[in-house]
């Protein structure tokens, strides 16, 4: 049985209007959808929420992806402090969720192989009951049985549209969508399982990628993990980490130069992935590096 949700709005101690839904024939309480905003002349919503019981702690998945989890984890503190429901609307992606931020506007982007693996669970139908995967696309549904393809090779557009009709307002369409995805990712840990196994199959495919091109053989986990946070982010360019890692083996000197890309607009994202690093290194739990012929990180 579809779920449907009770929306309402309210004002914050801080005049901020904060949207909230509750699960329709059920005692549970209401929760936060998100707060409106507006960003660049558009209108929508974030939820940067931080609930300590449902937010990415690595050692919960380390059983089941074992280094990845902490290789991870310096770009899901940047990205969101690790909130599982961590939510925006505002921007021109329309539609992003999760601890690691998936964007909705990419073609076989993050956010599709994310959406596409919920979709596999058993409880999808609940959540999103109009939304099918055929033929590996994700597919709309109508009351009539039609079938519209909602993404492809070349555009997201209209699964952009689906979970978000316009950047103008904060329509109920955005809103139940929204509310589908918080609620989903709070109550169900298939859910944040599926969150996480995206961010780790991204980042293990993103470095075969990057050894190619920077050559991180045998290079410290962290000089690795800034380089992914680096282009996961975007703000620097393959030319502008090559020579910040041209240091004739010095992957010290690399580290810090890495830092530097970026600080002058980044410098609290830097700030968080470099404090993080420091922090697992000191629990002896980033003292890895690469080996480039299995795809892994072995002991130093």
């Amino acid at each position: 049985m579809p779920y449907d949700f009770l929306i309402s709005n309210e004002t914050s101690s801080t005049g901020r209007v904060v949207h909230c839904a509750q699960l329709a024939g059920s005692s549970e309480s209401k929760f936060v959808i998100g707060y409106s905003t507006m960003y660049q002349g558009n209108t929508g919503l974030f939820n940067t929420t931080v609930d300590s019981q449902k937010v990415y702690k690595p050692a919960d998945y380390e059983s089941r992806f074992g280094f990845w989890s902490y290789f991870i984890y310096p770009t899901a503190k940047a990205e969101s402090k690790g909130s599982f429901s961590c939510l925006n609307t505002y921007d021109r992606a329309k539609f992003t969720f999760s601890f690691m931020q998936y964007a909705a506007h990419v073609p076989n982007g993050d956010f599709v192989k994310f959406l596409k693996n919920l979709l596999t669970l058993p409880n999808a139908g609940a959540y999103f009951p109009k939304l099918i995967i055929k033929e590996s696309r994700i597919f709309y549904k109508d009351q009539n049985g039609t079938l519209s393809r909602l993404e492809d090779d070349n555009s997201t557009m209209p699964l952009m549209n689906y979970f978000n009709p316009s950047l103008s307002e904060i329509e109920r369409q955005e809103l139940i969508c929204s509310a589908r995805m918080v609620h989903w990712a709070t109550n169900d840990p298939e859910h944040r399982r599926v969150q996480v196994e995206t961010a780790i199959e991204h980042f293990k495919k993103n470095m075969v990628e990057y050894d190619k091109r920077f050559e991180l053989n045998q290079i410290p986990a962290k000089v690795c993990q800034l380089v992914c946070d680096i282009r996961h982010q975007g703000r620097a360019k393959n030319d502008r980490i090559a020579a910040a890692l041209n240091t004739g083996g010095d992957f010290e000197v690399a580290y810090r130069n890495l830092l530097t890309i970026g600080d002058t607009n980044y410098a609290e994202r830097i700030k968080t992935i470099d404090s993080t690093i420091s922090e697992l290194q000191a629990k002896g739990l980033f003292s890895k590096k690469y080996n480039a012929s299995d795809n892994s990180f072995i002991d130093t």
